[in-house]
């Protein structure tokens, strides 16, 4: 029984270590949404915080324009993280772990 412990402790831990590894990953990656054929463009890194925004000049008089296109590209940005964070989460789960292919 001890044994079996043993072996859930070091599957615990490196499961820590993986979990650690991937949100130092997510932190690295960068995540880009666009609206407008390019005219917004907003950037997160992978844990969801917004690195970069960029508007094209010409979005600058009409106020209208560029907030429907601003909650596009962010809308657009915040479905990439939530799907990244799942598929990274997926990865925590890897069944060689287990001890299965």
């Amino acid at each position: 029984m001890f044994d079996k412990l043993g072996d859930i402790g070091k599957l615990f831990e490196q499961m820590q270590e993986k979990a650690k590894k991937l949100q130092e990953e997510q932190e690295q990656q960068i995540l880009t949404a666009k609206s407008g054929g390019g005219m917004v463009q907003v950037s997160a890194n992978g844990k969801g915080e917004i690195i970069d925004i960029q508007i094209d000049n010409s979005l600058l008089e009409d106020k209208e324009s560029l907030q429907i296109l601003l909650m596009s590209a962010l809308n657009d940005l915040f479905k990439m993280v939530e799907e990244n964070r799942q598929k990274n989460a997926m990865n925590l789960f890897d069944p060689s772990m287990f001890g299965k292919e």
